[in-house]
């Protein structure tokens, strides 16, 4: 077995790799060569904590594995990140373990791909303002994905956490752009494109804020229960879905399709479709919305690239297992 330290996996794979390495993994998806398994995702009941597993296969690599971490609020307190993970990876062909691989960047990364994706072939070519609502470390792989995609010029940002949006801006000030920090309002009326990414229960963008023609990632719900923008805003817009069961299970829509304003036949524009070229948005002045709720096949696309580098290039700490 391999083990890759998070220290080397963040300098094994960047967010144009992973933009890259994901888009195939959702093209793969969409072809039938590769799947998710069903989301294991729990409350522990203990540190407030939710845990969960995500499982899967692409043939196309081939890669089996799963990765299993979750969200730890106090982590921050200790100096850690409150998002943990790990992935591990099996020989297609044996099932033997062949790699540990530390997750926290590339959940990060991977998260961001999808975005960056879905705003590819669904935001208007000319998108240059980038709405972020929630500027905890999410946003900034948020932030420079979307940057890989769309001529960014200018960032608005939302947060209730004052050193939050100021490590943004000092990132996206670092790099030219103009920032301003915003009411929700502000921010939602003025992006062209918007990101939300909190760990919300309760909708913070309305209808009414969103203009004829933005897209919008909805990046923070992946648990049942979570929530970032008004029902009416989902079942307005034109959805795109990274997988259907998830979306309506523990993803945006699932607050939209539990009311009956959403129907499963709506979710069938997928990333995998869009990534494609077997699907397109709709009309210009339509208002998009991706649910990405995180897939495994994200999460193995960007392991096994980090595991294949890192075999080329000699690093990690082999072990017998």
């Amino acid at each position: 077995m391999l083990i890759i330290p998070e220290q080397q996996a963040s300098q094994l794979v960047s967010v144009e790799d992973a933009i890259d390495a994901v888009g195939d993994a959702f093209a793969a998806s969409y072809a039938g060569k590769a799947r998710s398994y069903p989301v294991v995702r729990e409350q522990t009941g203990h540190a407030d904590a939710v845990f969960g597993v995500k499982a899967g296969f692409d043939a196309s690599l081939p890669v089996l594995g799963l990765k299993a971490g979750g969200y730890w609020p106090g982590n921050v307190k200790r100096g850690l990140g409150n998002h943990q993970s790990s992935v591990l990876l099996f020989d297609a062909d044996t099932g033997r373990a062949v790699a540990l691989v530390g997750a926290n960047y590339l959940t990060g990364i991977r998260t961001g791909a999808a975005s960056a994706l879905a705003t590819r072939g669904l935001a208007s070519p000319d998108a240059s303002i980038l709405g972020i609502v929630g500027t905890g470390a999410q946003s900034i792989h948020q932030y420079r994905a979307t940057c890989a995609v769309r001529p960014i010029t200018h960032v608005l940002a939302w947060d209730p956490n004052p050193d939050n949006l100021r490590a943004l801006r000092d990132l996206v000030e670092a790099d030219g752009l103009r920032f301003d920090a915003l009411s929700l309002e502000a921010v939602a009326r003025h992006a062209d494109v918007l990101i939300t990414v909190t760990p919300s229960h309760m909708p913070l963008i309305r209808r009414e804020w969103i203009r004829p023609g933005v897209h919008i990632n909805a990046m923070g719900a992946d648990t049942i229960g979570k929530q970032e923008l008004e029902v009416e805003l989902v079942a307005a817009a034109s959805i795109v879905v990274d997988e259907i069961q998830q979306a309506i299970s523990i993803g945006e829509c699932q607050h939209a399709y539990a009311r009956g304003l959403l129907t499963a036949e709506k979710l069938s524009l997928t990333l995998g479709g869009l990534v494609s070229g077997a699907q397109q948005r709709g009309a210009a002045d339509d208002i998009t919305i991706f649910d990405g709720t995180g897939t495994a096949l994200q999460d193995l696309a960007v392991a096994a690239l980090a595991y294949r580098r890192a075999q080329k290039e000699g690093l990690g700490f082999a072990c017998d297992f």
